[in-house]
């Protein structure tokens, strides 16, 4: 049954605060420019983008390739050796491409197929001779249109790394399909980077990405179509909000960083620079946390005590370390309940939760939804439906070829996007397993029963969490959250149940608790807070314990499973209260700002908590006290030509990696994080 909106916190269990403080009203990313993220990297170093200058290293041709003739040379005697490789008609279609090339018709060159080659080795050694023989040509493996045989396409190298005269790029991965509507002869597909390369240097070429309004995905899949490289051939620790300005890591394989820097002029709310090259490619989870520069808008509060104490209580108290609502998605369709329908083996139901009509959605996309589902036509659904529906346009695909067959639908979608749903299950039952725990024992102390890191035996077996590895696909993380501020966590310390034995030594507290995300591996709690996952399960149908349906990736029994932290101090945590009179200055430097120094529109003074109280009085002064309270809500009074000014509040501070900011902000304000709920606050 289609919902009528949104998850809400309280269905996804989030339910408890830290501290029975008070909160105040403040808006959460009126301004993607208010939501400032840079990646803490694995050594401690917050990644910014600092610089555009290229690295001092050198990626210099090697001398053999040097020495590679041109694609107007004589190539008779290549030719040659050619055809007795390869045949007469091979040979010819060879020679045909290499004049056409030499014309000088770079651009407008087809590229040739070879005759379908069963022969595996054979087509490694054609490879091979093109890769030592015609370093201007790329080759790749192809399937020939009767979808069965492969053949052996030949095109001339892109710009990158190819061209006339030039050393040709490497092999690109093969492509399918090569006779239908995504058969493109001008799309370079080059993922394998240069072959042109320096032994001297590292593979990869690590940059940093600066974005803004953009998911991770969706400014990759920009480089990498400018690049003519797959968004696959770019390694990163964590994808990064949306509606935020962040910067983080990245790393290319072998791509040189003239390419890269080349495109910051074409680039629309995309940077990239600081650039190195280094050894090993970035892996999802490579990463120690991020550090989060948070500006809340248009703040009322009853005063400016209130600000103060909710304020410092965030950095001594902090928050209970629930998954935010980024985690179920932001449709009328939470990413949780087509898990279940997976782990209950209802692969038709989930495929029509993924593709049915939703509330809250754009009416174009809802009316495809619709036209689909009383019409069933696959073939006007995959030509509406946006590219960033990955889930849905795959599983049209796959019923495309194989109607009726759902499994194997939604087996076609990209595994971290699939996985998402069963992980989002799992999350599910987490926070509400946490807010029973917090509502039972409270916070001021570890009770008898609950799981902490073992200090005593660390050296144990570990469990780590069963979560993706990457991210093959560029799927809108506005809708679905893949990690934006939830990375993958780390392998973990053993855990142990808490005895009475461990209470009276004392040694635990409630930082050391944590819970399970259920798994063959991971162990419940030795108290009342374990038969919330199980009550929860079996409401929805599911057995934690039992593979209902025999597909292993849908089934918690197959996942290792792994635990949690449930409360969580933010690091190093300042903030400071700020005016303002228009609500389209920006409050907070970007990177680009600070590499440019552009002046703000206006000024905007900063002022420590410890001077908020002249800050305050000067706010008020252009304010008026409603219902006869101390309210600091702005309202012009005096001079019409009197600018009412409105406060900010600007934090900044950093959360390990898989803990959510908005959590944080939550606790802060007392209020809701949701979408809905923020709209309201800006109206």
């Amino acid at each position: 049954m289609a919902r009528s909106s949104s998850l809400s916190e309280a269905e996804a269990g989030i339910s408890c605060f830290a501290s029975s403080l008070p909160g105040f009203r403040g808006v959460l990313k009126h301004r993607y420019s208010d939501f400032i993220v840079h990646e803490v990297a694995r050594d401690g170093t917050v990644v910014k983008l600092t610089s555009f200058d290229l690295p001092t290293e050198c990626v210099d041709v090697k001398e053999e390739e040097k020495a590679a003739p041109a694609a107007d040379a004589d190539h008779s005697q290549a030719l040659e050796s050619f055809r007795a490789l390869c045949g007469d008609a091979d040979c010819d279609a060879l020679r045909g491409l290499l004049e056409r090339v030499a014309a000088g018709g770079d651009s407008d060159v087809s590229p040739v197929i070879l005759s379908p080659d069963a022969d595996k080795a054979h087509r490694s050694d054609v490879h091979n001779f093109f890769k030592k023989n015609f370093k201007f040509l790329v080759t790749d493996t192809v399937e020939h249109s009767d979808g069965v045989q492969r053949c052996i396409r030949v095109r001339l190298g892109s710009a990158g790394g190819g061209g006339r005269g030039g050393g040709g790029g490497g092999r690109g991965r093969k492509r399918k399909n090569m006779g239908g509507s995504d058969w493109r002869d001008d799309r370079p597909f080059d993922s394998r980077g240069s072959s042109n390369w320096s032994d001297n240097v590292g593979k990869f070429l690590r940059f940093h990405l600066y974005k803004e309004n953009k998911d991770t995905q969706e400014a990759l899949g920009v480089i990498g179509k400018m690049l003519g490289l797959q968004p696959r051939s770019f390694g990163f620790a964590g994808t990064k909000d949306k509606r935020a300005v962040t910067s983080q890591q990245v790393t290319v394989f072998k791509v040189q960083a003239n390419r890269l820097a080349a495109l910051n002029n074409r680039l629309f709310g995309i940077k990239v620079g600081n650039f190195c090259y280094v050894k090993e490619g970035l892996l999802l989870g490579q990463l120690m946390g991020n550090r989060f520069t948070i500006t809340l808008r248009g703040v009322i509060a009853e005063s400016e005590d209130v600000i103060k104490a909710s304020a410092d209580g965030l950095g001594k108290n902090g928050f209970i370390n629930y998954y935010g609502l980024q985690r179920f998605g932001s449709g009328s369709v939470p990413t949780h309940l087509v898990g279940a329908a997976l782990l209950r083996g209802e692969w038709k139901a989930a495929v029509n939760l993924i593709l049915d009509p939703r509330e809250g959605e754009r009416d174009d996309i809802n009316e495809v939804r619709k036209h689909y589902k009383e019409h069933g036509d696959i073939d006007k659904a995959l030509r509406n439906f946006p590219r960033h529906l990955v889930a849905e346009r795959a599983i049209l695909q796959c019923l495309k070829k194989c109607p009726g067959n759902y499994l194997q639908a939604l087996k076609g979608i990209p595994r971290t996007l699939r996985m998402m749903y069963v992980h989002s299950y799992q999350s599910y039952l987490w926070n509400h397993a946490a807010s029973m725990r917090v509502q039972k024992y409270g916070i001021s102390q570890v009770v008898e029963g609950d799981l902490v890191y073992n200090k005593e035996n660390p050296s144990e077996e570990s469990t780590s969490v069963d979560i993706p590895e990457t991210d093959d696909s560029n799927t809108d993380s506005s809708e679905i959250d893949l990690g934006s501020e939830a990375q993958p966590e780390e392998t973990i310390q053993s855990v142990k149940i808490v005895d009475s034995g461990d209470l009276l030594k004392g040694m635990y507290t409630f930082d050391d608790v944590v819970l399970p995300l259920p798994g063959s591996q991971a162990m419940f709690p030795g108290n009342e807070v374990a038969e919330i996952y199980h009550e929860m399960a079996k409401k929805d149908g599911i057995s934690l314990t039992e593979n209902a349906h025999g597909v292993k990736e849908f089934s918690i029994t197959s996942m290792k499973g792994g635990y949690r932290r449930v409360f969580q101090r933010p690091i190093d945590f300042q903030w400071e209260l700020m005016t303002y009179t228009d609500d389209s200055s920006s409050l907070a430097e970007t990177d680009l700002d600070a590499l440019s120094r552009t002046k703000p529109r206006e000024a905007n003074e900063p002022v420590t908590s410890e001077q908020s109280q002249d800050k305050l009085e000067k706010a008020s002064d252009t304010s008026t006290p409603t219902n006869g309270s101390d309210s600091l809500e702005n309202k012009p009074t005096g001079s019409p030509d009197t600018v009412p000014r409105k406060l900010a509040v600007k934090l900044a501070f950093t959360l390990p990696a898989s803990c959510y900011a908005t959590m944080a902000i939550r606790e802060l304000l007392k209020t809701s994080t949701s979408v809905a709920y923020q709209k309201t606050l800006c109206c």
